[in-house]
Parts: C-alpha cells; sequence; structure tokens
C-alpha cells in the first residue's frame, strides 16, 4: 500500500466498468473520481489534483487518445493509462509512442490493473525527486538557456558542450547527478537534438519496476507467459526502436536481468518472455543514475562490463549548490511559470531574499527551488518576494522568530520564557491559519490541492484546519 491515498480519475463511457474500476481501486486505499467522457476528464483535472488518469481508448465527444494529449499539455508527468479492446491494440501502441504510461487491454485481470497502477503512481512519486522539464520563455530564455536547459555555470556550459557533439549519434550514454538535477531534461534533449527526435522517446524508472516484472517491463511477453497474460504485449524496448529509450535509476535493475540488457545493448536483440523469435530493434541507450555505480560494483551488485557498456559517454549533472550562479536564472524563470500558472504578477525578488536563495545548499536541488518559488508566488501579497515569503529552511530562520522577551504574565505568576513561549505560539497559529486559508482560497477549496501546495498529507491539513477553527470550510469544500 501506499504512505497516502492517491486520487485516480476513471474515464469511461460504460457505467459499469467505471463502477468495478472504482470499487478495485477504492478497496486498495485510493480515491476515485470518475468521467464519462474525455470532455468531462478535462473538467476534472481543471478542479481536482489527479494522481493518475485510467481511461478507455474510444469514447464519444472526445476519446483516450485526444485526453491523453490534452491532459499531457496540462501536466506532463501525469501518467496516463488506455484501456483498449484486443481489435485496437495497435493503437494504444502509438498512444504508449506518444507519451501514456501503459495500456490495459478487455477483458482485464485486476492483478494486471493493479500492478499497473502501482507501477504508474510509484513512477509519479519518483518524479517528484527530479526536476521537472520547464518550458523556456522571455526572461529566461534571453539570458542563458540552451536546450531546454537553464544556466550559464562553468559546470552547465560543460553539459552543453557535451550535447553539441553527442546529441545527434548513436552512441550510449550515461547522466550520472544528485536527484533533483534535470537527468531527464539532458535525456530529452539529446533525443530532441538528433535524427531521431520524430521517433519515439521512451521512459522507465526502474525503481518503479517491481523486480519479478522487469524482463517483462523491458522485453514484453506473449500469450500464457505468466498468470495474467491475457495477451502478448511489447516491451519497452520494442515501442522504443527507430528512437531513444530512457532507462532512469538504471542502478536498481536486478543482476540476474543485466546479463539480458547487456546482450540486448551489444545485439540488438532479444526474445519476449516465453517467445522464441528474436526481436531486433534499433535503439538508442539513454541511462541515468543518481548512485555510485563503481560503489555498486564493488559490492557485487553491478555488472562491470554493463557498466562499462553504459558508459561510453559520460555526462555530470552539478548539484544546485555548485551553480550558485544560476539560481537568479532559475528563479527568473519559476517566477514567470507560477506568476501563468497561479494567476499573480509577482515579478521580481527583493536583494535580500535572492542573497538567500544564492546562499542556501539546496539538498532538493532544482526541484526544491521550484518548490520554494511555487510557495512564495503563492504567499506574496505584493509585486515582490520578500525574506518573509521563503521557507524557514531558506532563511536559517529559528523554531522560535520572535526575539524580543514580552513581559511576565502578572496573572499566573509566569516568567518570561513562559510569556515569549505564549506570544510565539499565537504568532505561529495565525501564520499557520493564514497560510492554509491562502492555499484553500487558491485552490477553490480543494482540501486535497491545497494540501499539495502546502506539502503536507491530507489528513495533516484537515486536522490542522479542525485544530485552527477552519473545519466548517472544511465541510463546504467537500460537500
Amino acid at each position: 500500500m501506499l504512505s497516502e491515498p492517491k486520487q485516480i480519475l476513471v474515464v469511461d463511457d460504460e457505467p459499469n466498468l467505471r463502477r468495478v474500476l472504482g470499487a478495485l481501486l477504492t478497496r486498495d486505499g485510493h480515491e476515485v473520481v470518475t468521467a464519462e467522457d474525455g470532455e468531462q476528464a478535462l473538467a476534472v483535472l481543471a478542479e481536482h489534483h489527479i494522481d493518475l488518469v485510467l481511461s478507455d481508448l474510444r469514447m464519444p465527444k472526445l476519446d483516450g487518445m485526444e485526453l491523453l494529449r490534452r491532459a499531457r499539455a496540462l501536466d506532463e508527468e501525469l501518467p496516463v493509462v488506455l484501456i483498449t479492446a484486443h481489435g485496437t491494440v495497435d493503437n494504444a501502441v502509438e498512444a504508449l509512442k506518444t507519451g501514456a504510461f501503459d495500456y490495459i487491454t478487455k477483458p482485464f485481470d485486476q492483478d494486471e490493473v493493479r500492478t499497473v497502477v502501482r507501477k504508474a503512481l510509484r513512477t509519479r512519486d519518483l518524479a517528484e525527486a527530479e526536476a521537472t522539464r520547464p518550458v523556456i520563455d522571455s526572461r529566461a530564455a534571453r539570458e542563458g538557456a540552451r536546450y531546454g536547459i537553464i544556466g550559464h555555470s562553468e559546470g552547465i556550459l560543460g553539459v552543453y558542450a557535451v550535447l553539441e557533439r553527442v546529441a545527434d549519434s548513436p552512441t550510449t550514454v550515461l547522466i550520472t547527478g544528485e536527484s533533483g538535477t534535470g537527468k531527464e531534461l539532458v535525456a530529452r534533449a539529446l533525443h530532441e537534438n538528433s535524427s531521431r527526435r520524430d521517433r519515439p522517446f521512451i521512459k522507465v524508472n526502474c525503481a518503479a519496476i517491481p523486480r519479478d516484472l522487469m524482463e517483462s517491463e523491458l522485453f514484453g511477453y506473449e500469450r500464457g507467459a505468466f498468470t495474467g497474460a491475457v495477451g502478448s504485449k511489447p516491451g519497452r524496448f520494442e515501442l522504443a526502436s527507430g528512437g531513444t529509450l530512457f532507462l532512469d535509476e538504471i542502478g536498481t535493475i536486478p543482476v540476474e536481468m543485466q546479463v539480458k540488457l547487456l546482450r540486448a545493448l551489444q545485439e540488438s536483440e532479444f526474445e519476449r518472455v516465453g517467445g522464441i523469435r528474436t526481436i531486433r530493434v534499433d535503439v538508442r541507450l539513454v541511462a541515468a543514475t543518481n548512485s555510485d555505480l563503481k560503489k555498486e560494483i564493488a559490492a557485487g551488485a553491478f555488472r562491470e562490463d554493463l557498466y562499462y557498456r553504459l558508459n561510453v559517454v559520460p555526462i555530470r549533472l552539478p548539484a544546485l549548490r555548485e551553480r550558485a550562479e544560476d539560481v537568479p536564472l532559475l528563479v527568473d524563470h519559476f517566477i514567470e511559470k507560477f506568476d501563468a500558472r497561479l494567476g499573480k504578477q509577482v515579478g521580481a525578488v527583493d536583494p535580500a531574499a535572492l542573497a538567500l536563495l544564492g546562499r542556501y545548499s539546496w539538498p532538493g536541488n532544482i526541484r526544491e527551488l521550484e518548490n520554494v518559488i511555487e510557495r512564495a508566488v503563492l504567499f506574496a501579497d505584493g509585486p515582490t518576494i520578500g525574506c518573509e515569503h521563503l521557507d524557514p529552511e531558506v532563511r536559517g530562520a529559528p523554531d522560535t522568530p520572535v526575539r524580543t522577551p514580552a513581559p511576565a504574565s502578572v496573572a499566573t505568576g509566569a516568567g518570561p520564557a513562559d510569556g515569549l513561549k505564549e506570544q510565539v505560539k499565537a504568532a505561529m497559529s495565525r501564520l499557520e491559519r493564514e497560510l492554509i486559508v491562502r492555499a484553500l482560497d487558491q485552490t477553490r477549496g480543494n482540501v486535497t490541492h491545497a494540501a499539495r501546495l502546502l506539502k503536507i498529507s491530507r489528513k495533516g491539513l484537515q486536522l490542522k484546519m479542525k485544530e485552527l477553527g477552519l473545519r466548517e470550510r472544511d465541510e463546504r469544500a467537500e460537500a
């Protein structure tokens, strides 16, 4: 089970299928929203935070393929799983190449649905540890942005130089760097600046795939290969043929699978699970990891021959703390992004706040910076982000921000420390209440979305609302 409920949108014009899938997913602890067609689904996506879309392929008004395109335009990281009949599997495969996470064929096996949903949600969670792919425009585009990457520091200039030389070659590339440094961004830049740009870019987060499913995920399977294999299905290598296969977190692939992966890379051929026919593909492989593969080799967890096959061209992404001169460019970009998304007109950062942003160590790298700026834009009252809008960690602020001791309470005989404690508690309660009210206003009362903005669990937000006397507002939002 996942640590907290996820919001899944089920889209199908058949009421019975909506009920069956809704009941199945609800039993597994998820929160389910349903829609009868693609148009209704888009309306739901506009009003709710959704973690996964499970949609039929053929529907009236707006079909699954068009819903996929529009949903990914709203949120490129949103996983979309399509449900299709056997006669339309080719369309589902085309949808995978367009960006669908996976597909399920009717009649489906409930365990297969659970497996695909679990993989999709796990991939979504892991993606939140990495940098999102920004759309470069206006100020950021004019000041140090190439290949869709923002920066002009020495480390980023080195990345640009390697991209320029190897993007349009079939050479295997290994991208290394901490979580949140933008490894997927570089992988996409390699693909989009190559002659393969019009062919599929297929991403697999290896850390999200259960060990016993890794082989079928990469190489596909034939009907009857294992329980639940009600039909044959191509793997990610087949889907990526002619294009680029991006294997993220490659260090998590089980050792027993590494031999088969090495063969596929060296010979460009493999067999599906349960199959005897050898399949040949033309795939450009890009791999990424945030772990030290040499240490993994020493520990016996990673094959040395596979490492050298992957590490033909290495690209190391510097951590954000190593490229502090890029922080102002990134801040400008994220302000513009969230001004547009949140309907604000912030536009600037106070010099003192910018200095704090430049000094902070950013353990979460670009993703953490993005989150900090999103919240700062959300809570800024005017056109400028000040120090008070930044997270306490970034400010380096103590847990008790009030510095002047309050006078002792005559009525209770309490000392200065007790008076200070009460003053701090009251100030923190006011601040918490203001932040929660603003988040609820910004999300039009959607508690789930507000909790995501505030980076706390939905249950935690509900408890805090009750504590601060905001429960009535919660009940109106849930009505």
